[in-house]
């Protein structure tokens, strides 16, 4: 039997599935984790970590926790972890990709549109009694049918992100590294570009890349100076691909008409610069947040644990 601890509770099911493994199960309190008594008054027993995005699990955590033999991140990203201090102490890291990437598909085309359409202006015009009748010249906002859509990361949220935009009609361009085969690109209707060109030319760019030390600050000013007068940024990726001072700037002085974010630098804190604009929709971290969708990853998670503490190789071993 191994002691795992659980940074917070999760959907029905993932628990219970390591209690039937007659696995020791300590769970933490939300928005503490691994930061908490729960994880700290025995941090030295625990032999696996089912860990959240908000979990800092780095060389110092891992040394409290030495018998530790496996990290499973609930979630695509693995920013949170550090490989190297993992691989230092043969920790294995695993993730959940593949089971989020329609949800956050979904929600990065609902707050394209959102933002595009000006949706939650007009919310806040009627709660607030301001609406005081139809006119020619309230909310236009931007058109988003056969406008042009810059994808950053084309894995695969980015690719579920632009099967969506072809229904619109919209022309789909994509940076990343390495070139997606042609049969795939021609099925998509995407063309790569390279990442500067693509902010210069694009009527809307979505973000989908990790957060790696290359793509950090990736949105800085230069690029967002770059953008077409009128332009909208969507984010749901990670807060540190973004220079948010620089974006604040340019939707309050332009290029940009809006953004559109699910993430931020600094989470749980968000810029009050960005608040206090009128033209960003701002969600709370939300992306994969379908109920399918978190049942998924929490027994993903659960499964990768199960299988290193029983011996095997994790269905998504990231390190």
């Amino acid at each position: 039997m191994a002691r795992v601890f659980v940074s917070a509770p999760l959907p029905a099911g993932a628990i219970e599935a390591l209690a039937a493994a007659e696995h020791e199960v300590v769970v933490g309190v939300a928005g503490e984790g691994v930061h908490g008594e729960a994880f700290s008054g025995g941090a030295a027993m625990f032999d696996a970590l089912v860990t959240l995005l908000t979990d800092d699990v780095d060389a110092a955590l891992l040394a409290r926790a030495p018998n530790v033999k496996v990290v499973a991140n609930v979630a695509v990203g693995f920013d949170n972890v550090d490989l190297e201090a993992a691989r230092a102490r043969g920790v294995i890291v695993t993730n959940t990709p593949g089971v989020l990437t329609e949800a956050t598909a979904d929600l990065a085309f609902a707050m394209l549109l959102a933002a595009a359409r000006r949706v939650v202006e007009g919310d806040r015009m009627i709660r607030a009694g301001d609406f005081v009748g139809w006119a020619p010249t309230l909310l236009v906002g931007k058109a988003v049918h056969g406008a042009s859509l810059g994808i950053v990361g084309m894995g695969r949220i980015g690719q579920a992100v632009a099967r969506r935009a072809r229904g619109f009609g919209m022309h789909v361009a994509y940076a990343q590294t390495h070139r997606l085969s042609e049969p795939l690109e021609r099925a998509l209707g995407a063309t790569w570009l390279g990442v500067d060109e693509l902010f210069a030319t694009s009527d809307f760019v979505s973000l989908h890349c990790p957060l790696t030390p290359e793509t950090r600050g990736l949105v800085s000013r230069a690029r967002l100076a770059s953008m077409r007068k009128g332009s909208i940024l969507v984010n749901t990726a990670r807060g540190g691909c973004v220079d948010e001072a620089a974006l604040a700037e340019a939707l309050d002085r332009g290029p940009l008409a809006a953004a559109a974010l699910d993430v931020f630098a600094d989470e749980p804190i968000v810029s009050p610069r960005l608040i206090a604009l009128p033209n960003v929709v701002l969600t709370p971290h939300i992306g994969s947040a379908d109920a399918p969708t978190r049942r998924a990853m929490a027994s993903m998670a659960v499964e990768n644990v199960l299988a290193v503490l029983a011996g095997k190789e994790p269905l998504n071993r990231v390190a």
